[in-house]
């Protein structure tokens, strides 16, 4: 959200429709939607002047549950009509809420497209690793041997690692975040919609009817603290229960590594998510489950200038330097053919 927002009172129940919620008793996006409509209410964004775009998907139901304008559009192409939106009104907040599978399969090429352009939108991708809306299909960020409906014998597909493919675009923020850590969940929301530029949030969603406790490694009571590490802009990555372990670099490699006999905070690897190379964000992208915890919270926050507003300038320079367009001059202009 680039714009200055005007502080507006609102609560989060004024962001809610008259539409029942229908997704799955249990499922993650609840907990989502509830966030989202908090940190709706916190930034005092007025609901006229937002606008919540999605694809196809659980995931994209979003646009029926907030009170704002939106698009439930097609396949795979909500980030080419919020690009849409932005550039027609740039003083809109616009939200994009996405999947695993729409945003990165069908989706992939425009969420590549836009993330290189820098469009000053928000993005929300659900990950819960299956496609649930047509009942339990691999989708591309499903591990491999992964069995169901489509893969029957178990998925030969390599991985997609929606971090990886964001940071390889240089996306200016990048983050992930868990369903059921809501504090969490909206701390990283909101950092994201504050941000101008393309805002890139994969959210690990538990889908539990097609893919139920896909991330328990780093949700479940008495696992998570081992395997998951969360990211403090200029803080050592340490994690653990009893937070004695950290990672450090050897030489390209991250590495585990217990603190205590001679290894100090020092010793490990520092996080610096306004590093303008991304090299260190990327490295971090790779960190998975069971070799590595996997990190949480902001990979990535640089600045660098938005799509709408190079374009703006641009048509500002454009009338400066030839006055105000004429569309019956311009289609009269050139070569034309008289056919009789």
């Amino acid at each position: 959200m680039s714009n200055d927002t005007v502080q507006v009172e609102l609560k989060p129940k004024d962001y809610a429709t008259d539409q029942d919620v229908r997704w799955c008793p249990g499922c993650g996006d609840y907990a989502i939607l509830a966030q989202a409509k908090k940190v709706l209410a916190g930034l005092g964004i007025p609901r006229e002047n937002l606008v919540v775009v999605s694809g196809i998907g659980c995931s994209s139901r979003f646009p029926y549950y907030i009170e704002s304008y939106g698009f439930h559009s097609i396949h795979g192409r909500a980030m080419a009509i919020a690009t849409g939106v932005k550039v027609a009104n740039p003083e809109l907040s616009v939200w994009v809420v996405t999947g695993d599978g729409d945003g990165l399969s069908i989706g992939g090429n425009h969420l590549l497209h836009t993330i290189r352009r820098n469009v000053d939108i928000t993005v929300l991708l659900f990950n819960n690793q299956i496609y649930g809306l047509t009942k339990g299909q691999y989708s591309p960020t499903s591990p491999m041997g992964k069995k169901t409906k489509s893969s029957p014998q178990g998925s030969i597909d390599f991985p997609l690692r929606p971090l990886s493919v964001a940071i390889g675009a240089e996306a200016t923020f990048v983050a992930r975040t868990i369903d059921v850590n809501v504090k969490h969940l909206g701390y990283i929301l909101e950092r994201a919609a504050r941000h101008k530029g393309t805002s890139f949030i994969e959210i690990y969603q538990n889908c539990n009817i097609f893919n139920d406790g896909a991330f328990e490694y780093v949700t479940g009571k008495d696992v998570k603290d081992e395997n998951a590490v969360y990211l403090e802009h200029n803080k050592p990555l340490i994690f653990g229960k009893d937070r004695d372990k950290g990672i450090r670099l050897n030489g390209m490699k991250p590495e585990i590594v217990s603190l205590g006999n001679g290894i100090t905070e020092d010793d490990l690897l520092f996080h610096d998510e306004k590093a303008e190379d991304p090299s260190l964000a990327y490295l971090l992208s790779r960190m998975h489950y069971p070799n590595a915890p996997e990190p949480m919270g902001v990979f990535r926050c640089v600045e660098r200038p938005t799509y709408e507003d190079l374009l703006m300038d641009q048509i500002e320079s454009s009338r400066k330097a030839n006055g105000e367009g004429d569309l019956e001059s311009l289609f009269a202009s050139g070569e034309t053919w008289t056919v009789d």
